[in-house]
Formats: C-alpha cells, structure tokens, sequence
C-alpha cells in the first residue's frame, strides 16, 4: 500500500466524510452525541453529520487532509484554526438545515450540550483542533493515521503552532503521544465514555 496523504479538495469532502463515519460508527463519545436507531444506515447517517461539521467551519478556518491509496480516500483528518473564526455564524448557520435532519430538534440540543462540555476543557490559548481523525477499517494497522498526523503537525509546526485535541481510547493516546501529545485533564460527564484533552506546544 502506498499512501499519499494531502488536502483535500471540496468534491473530496463526502468521501472523508464517510471515511470518518466508518471510524466512528462504534465511538463511545459519538455514540452518546447522536445514538443509534432502529434500522438506520448508521454510517451513511453519520457522513452527512461529518460533512455538515466540516463545512460548518469556513475554509479559511479549517483544514482537511486525505490520505489516498491510489484515488480511493482511506483516510482523513479535519483540522480548525485558531479561534475566533471570521464567517464562522454564517457557515454554521448554512448547515443548521442538514444537521437538524441529521439530528432532529432534540438530538441537536442534546449534542450542543454534549460539544459545550467538550468545548469547555479547550485551553483558552490560540491552538489548531484536532476535530476528527480517522481511517477506514481495509487501511488500519498501516499507519495511515500517523502519516495524516506528520502531515498536519508539519505545517502547524511551520506556524509556531500549538495544537489540541480530545481522545477516547487508550490506544489512539498512544499513537499521539508518539507525535507529541501530553494528556491533560480528562472530560466528565459522559455515561459511558471517557475523553481525555491532549495538548501539544508548538515546536520550533
């Protein structure tokens, strides 16, 4: 397998989206978000949320990078600068439409708590945000994830950077130690998942 990882194009952003949606089809923390239901297509349900998250966040604002076997996308990262986000209220409120078909009126206000919980650990220094990182399950064990993190983590590194993001299992807090990643503190108030906040200071 040979992998090339690079940003991604617009016409790109539902194949990542899926990719991310087959990643995060069992995650716990996504899992209390947007729960599952009776006889739903779980992964095509949760692309069209990751591609109204992505484009949630105007493209100035945000970075999304594939990594590619060929032509087929087998990998994806979504990244958002440092806030404030100019134009971010007009983006969002441009997929207010697909997230709430996505989620209905409830599952929407049940998954602003849920993000402001998340929000609230993020330090208040400006920082790049790992949002969502995933990997489809024919291309795992051949360290997609790692490439798509060197990456992202260069040309964050080429801005004098910090860097953050949240993890909800011990095996994926290995693979960002290895790109240096401290765990913080962890994120509370889930039933079933355990988040913990990750940092990374910039790198000169």
């Amino acid at each position: 397998m040979s992998i090339t990882v690079r940003p991604a194009s617009r016409s790109e952003v539902p194949a990542a989206a899926a990719v991310l949606a087959e990643a995060f089809a069992t995650d716990p923390v996504l899992a209390e978000i947007r729960p599952s239901r009776p006889g739903e297509q779980r992964e095509a349900v949760l692309g069209a949320l990751f591609a109204a998250l992505v484009r949630a966040v105007p493209e100035h604002a945000r970075a999304l990078d594939v990594a590619l076997d060929g032509d087929r996308v087998v990998g994806a990262a979504f990244w958002q600068a440092p806030r404030p986000h100019a134009g971010g209220t007009v983006a969002f409120l441009r997929q207010v439409p697909e997230l709430l078909r996505v989620l209905g009126v409830g599952g929407a206000f049940r998954a602003l708590r849920h993000l402001r919980r998340m929000d609230r650990a993020r330090p208040d220094a400006p920082h790049w945000y790992l949002a969502e990182i995933g990997v489809a399950a024919a291309a795992r064990g051949q360290g997609v994830g790692g490439l798509l993190l060197e990456h992202a983590l260069r040309r964050i590194d080429g801005l004098g950077a910090d860097a953050y993001l949240e993890s909800s299992t011990p095996q994926n807090r290995r693979l960002y130690r290895r790109h240096g990643f401290g765990d913080g503190a962890p994120i509370t108030g889930f039933r079933a998942a355990a988040p913990v906040s990750m940092w990374r200071p910039a790198v000169a």
